[in-house]
C-alpha cells in the first residue's frame, strides 16, 4: 500500500487516461441522468446493483463509514467502522493460543505486549484475537457494521520494501504461505457468525494484473500445497489463492460479505490521474473487471474501490499533484473516477464500496495530520452520483500516520455524517 505509487513512478508509466464522454459544462449530473442533492436525497434511475446487497444487510440507504477511534464512532451515526489488519505473522505454522507463553513474531516474544503480530494487540491475559473479536462486538453494540481490511500478505512475507514483484514471488514460498493461511483462517474465526464486511488484500490483485499481463494463472502460488485443509483441489497459482480465500471466508465467517479490491493503476495506466479527454475510461475499467473475474470475483458480494491513500494537500507537500476538480471541468475529476467505478460494477454485476477516502478538508492548515483535501465534502454533496455509479457505501480513513484522521479534521467528517443522516440518506435506486 505504502509504496505502490513509487512502484508506478519507477516504472515510468505514461498516464494516458481520460473520459471519453466528459461533460465540461461544470455541472455534475449523475451518470444515468439523476440529480445530485447535497447531504442526501437525489433521484437515480436505471439498473440498480446495490439494492439487493443493502437489503441483505437490512439497509436501504448508502452506507457511510470510517477508520476511527471508538469515541468518534460513538459520537456520530456512522453505519460502518473499519479496521486494518496489517502486521507480521507469528513465527510458527500454528497461530498462538496464548500471548504470554510461547508466542513469537518477527523473532520477538509477544509476552511483553510489543510483538509484531496483530493477534496480541490487546489485553495479554485474554486469548489471542480479541483485537478483532472486541472490535466486532463493539461495532455491533453501536449498530454499526464492522468492516475488516485484511492486508497481511505483504507484511507477512517480504515487508513494505518488497511491495510489488518481490511480494508476488513470496506467494510461491510454502513456508510463508502456511503461516499466512493459518493467520487468515484465525482472522475469519474471530469474525465467526457475526455480520461483517470483509475486504481481501488491497493492492495484491492490482500487482498481479500489473506484472502478470492479465493472467493470474501464470503466477505460481503455494495454495493447496500449503493449505490442503481449505484449498484442496485448487490450483497452485494466484488465481487459486484468491478463490481459496473467498471460499474460506464463506466457511469460517458465513454471515460476512466478501470483496476483492479493484486498483485504478493495475492496467499500467493510472486512470485517476488521467488528463486525456479522449481516453476510454470505461474500457480500461473493464480490463480490471475481467482480471478480477479470473480471480473468482463472481463468488464475491461487492467490489472495493478507492480514491487516494493520502490527502491531496500532503501530496502537494512532496511535489505530487493528485487533486480532482470539483467542477468536473478539468481532468482529473470526480466524474472520471465515478465512471471507472461504475464500469467495473456493471462488468462484474457487483456493487462497489469506496474505501480509505482521504479525510482532509479545505479549512485545514496543510500540516502534519491536518491536510487539505476535497473528497469528504464532494462525496457528501453528490451522493446521487455515487448511487448512479452503483456504490453501496463510502468510507474515510488515513492511509498512513501523517494523514488527516476523523480525530484531527476539526469535526468535519462527523458533521457531514450527521447532516447526511438527518437528510434521510441516499437511496441506491428508484423502483
Amino acid at each position: 500500500m505504502w509504496l505502490k505509487r513509487l512502484v508506478v513512478v519507477s516504472l515510468s508509466l505514461v498516464v494516458l487516461g481520460g473520459c471519453s464522454s466528459s461533460d465540461d459544462d461544470g455541472k455534475t449530473p449523475a451518470a444515468d441522468g439523476g440529480t445530485n442533492t447535497p447531504d442526501g436525497g437525489g433521484t437515480v434511475t436505471g439498473d440498480c446493483l446495490g439494492e439487493t446487497f443493502l437489503e441483505s444487510l437490512g439497509e436501504d440507504r448508502l452506507l457511510v463509514g470510517a477508520q476511527m477511534e471508538d469515541d468518534t464512532a460513538a459520537g456520530a451515526p456512522f453505519d460502518v467502522h473499519y479496521l486494518y489488519i496489517a502486521s507480521g505473522l507469528v513465527d510458527s505454522n500454528n497461530v498462538c493460543t496464548s500471548c504470554t507463553s510461547g508466542c513469537n513474531a518477527g523473532g520477538s516474544s509477544c509476552a511483553n505486549g510489543a510483538c509484531a503480530w496483530w493477534g496480541c494487540w490487546q489485553d495479554l491475559s485474554q486469548p489471542p484475537g480479541d483485537y478483532i473479536r472486541g472490535f466486532v462486538s463493539r461495532a455491533a453494540g453501536r449498530q454499526q457494521l464492522p468492516f475488516i481490511t485484511y492486508y497481511q500478505q505483504l507484511l507477512g512475507s517480504v515487508g513494505p520494501s518488497g511491495e510489488g514483484e518481490q511480494q508476488l514471488t513470496a506467494l510461491n514460498d510454502a513456508a510463508v504461505m502456511r503461516r499466512y493461511f493459518a493467520d487468515y483462517r484465525f482472522t475469519l474465526q474471530q469474525v465467526g457468525s457475526a455480520r461483517a464486511l470483509l475486504h481481501l488484500e488491497p493492492d495484491l490483485w492490482g500487482y498481479l494484473q500489473f506484472f502478470s499481463n492479465g493472467n493470474p494463472d501464470s503466477v505460481p502460488a503455494q495454495v493447496a500445497s500449503a493449505n490442503n485443509t481449505d484449498c484442496a483441489g485448487l490450483a497452485n497459482t494466484a488465481s487459486g489463492l484468491s478463490r481459496c480465500m473467498i471460499a474460506m471466508a464463506r466457511k469460517y465467517a458465513p454471515n460476512a460479505k466478501v470483496s476483492l479490491h479493484a486498483s485504478p493503476w493495475s492496467t499500467r495506466v493510472d486512470v485517476y490521474l488521467n488528463t486525456n479527454a479522449s481516453f476510454d475510461i470505461a474500457a480500461e475499467a473493464r480490463k480490471v473487471a475481467d482480471f478480477l473475474s479470473k480471480l473468482g470475483a463472481a463468488d464475491t458480494d461487492f467490489i472495493v474501490v478507492e480514491a487516494s491513500d493520502r490527502d491531496a494537500g500532503f501530496y502537494d507537500s512532496i511535489g505530487e499533484e493528485t487533486w480532482w476538480d470539483v467542477d468536473n471541468r478539468k481532468l482529473p475529476h470526480f466524474r472520471q473516477a465515478f465512471t471507472w467505478a461504475a464500469a467495473i460494477s456493471e462488468r462484474l454485476g457487483k456493487p462497489n464500496f469506496w474505501w480509505q477516502l482521504p479525510v482532509g478538508n479545505m479549512s485545514l492548515p496543510n500540516s502534519n495530520t491536518r491536510w487539505k483535501d476535497n473528497r469528504v465534502d464532494y462525496f457528501f454533496s453528490h451522493t446521487a452520483e455515487l448511487a448512479a455509479a452503483h456504490s453501496v457505501g463510502f468510507s474515510f480513513g488515513a492511509g498512513e500516520g501523517r494523514q488527516t484522521s476523523p480525530e484531527t479534521d476539526n469535526g468535519n467528517l462527523a458533521s457531514r455524517v450527521r447532516a447526511y443522516k438527518q437528510a434521510g440518506g441516499q437511496v441506491p435506486c428508484v423502483k
